[in-house]
């Protein structure tokens, strides 16, 4: 089964491209841009990623993209994550970046988005990887704020597919930025948001009915409103799900509880995803493998799993058809 997982092809729908920072090359890029950092070792760090919730995450999270500075450190930190997809057999993927973590530094929007789509476009050429970049509001921030963030953003249309909206849920309600979505539909981006991970389903409820997602990330949480299941169901909207992101951050303190294969029986169209990989122990295939084994998955719900990450992505419809046939003929010879 874990050779199974770890060759059929698949897209990844909730990363963040800060999140997959792996402490080597923090340090090296430290040491490159000559930023101090309050650990010692490459170990002393990785011991450092241990959380109790989302709020620890988010505090090493962002003490780490302080290292960031230049075009060269976005190149290399989003190459180095399609070079992990690659031996994955990613296909797809569609990654979250969140520019007021850097531009509220003093680091440009341009040396944010040229950098990342200048690896998209490496990734491309030299994996055959695929790629759309998402916009992420970071909703502990005002709206306001956001806003600034959607002007800089516009004459970088071309590289931009979406909005998404992340960081600290509890207290920051999709209600809070209902304008700035409006303004960012407008604008031809596709609307997504985090809702459910840690808010309850009304969270959930506000991000479908105000800001009109395409998709939900996390979404665990909807599992305790009925009529919310089937108004999901009904929109045919997707749920990114990222298992061993839910387990390091307490989310589900074990995976043999997780809510995956519930929410796939009820009729939800459920993804796995990595979400922050170099902070929550395992990139995309990991996932796959850990709440196979903690679920007994099938390797039909496998690649039901895989199918659903094609067919909820933002690709067009011929895209999507070229790799559901490819991942249905590995289906049929494995």
């Amino acid at each position: 089964m874990k050779q199974y997982i770890e060759n059929i092809p698949k897209a990844e729908l909730h990363i963040h491209i800060e999140g997959t920072f792996e402490p080597e090359l923090l340090f090296k890029i430290a040491k490159r841009n000559n930023i101090s950092i309050p650990f010692k070792s490459v170990d002393e760090l990785r011991k450092a990623y241990e959380f109790d919730c989302l709020q620890d995450f988010l505090d090493i999270y962002y003490q780490g993209a302080k290292v960031l500075q230049t075009e060269e450190d976005f190149y290399d930190l989003t190459y180095t994550y399609f070079e992990k997809c690659a031996v994955q057999n990613v296909k797809h993927t569609e990654i979250m970046f969140d520019p007021q973590t850097h531009t509220e530094r003093g680091v440009a929007f341009d040396t944010v988005i040229n950098g990342i789509s200048k690896a998209c476009e490496a990734a491309q050429n030299n994996f055959g990887i695929s790629s759309f970049l998402i916009m992420s509001y970071l909703r502990h921030m005002t709206e306001e704020e956001a806003f600034e963030t959607l002007k800089q953003s516009l004459p970088y249309k071309d590289k931009i597919k979406a909005i998404g909206l992340d960081s600290s849920e509890k207290g920051n309600p999709p209600s809070k930025f209902q304008k700035v979505f409006e303004a960012s539909i407008k604008e031809g981006y596709i609307p997504l948001a985090h809702a459910g991970e840690e808010g309850d389903a009304d969270y959930i409820w506000e991000a479908l009915d105000l800001l009109k997602i395409a998709r939900i990330d996390h979404g665990n949480n909807a599992l305790q409103d009925p009529e919310l299941i089937q108004e999901i169901i009904n929109r045919d909207i997707a749920l990114t799900v990222c298992p061993l992101s839910n387990k390091a951050l307490q989310v589900v303190p074990d995976l043999k509880n997780h809510p995956l294969k519930k929410m796939m029986d009820l009729g939800l169209k459920v993804t796995i995803n990595s979400d922050d990989p170099a902070y929550f122990g395992g990139q995309v295939n990991q996932n796959y493998i850990e709440i196979q084994e903690a679920l007994d998955l099938t390797k039909r719900e496998i690649y039901q799993l895989a199918a659903n990450s094609f067919q909820y992505s933002l690709l067009d419809e011929k895209d999507k058809v070229k790799n559901l046939q490819i991942l249905t003929g590995y289906f049929q010879t494995h």
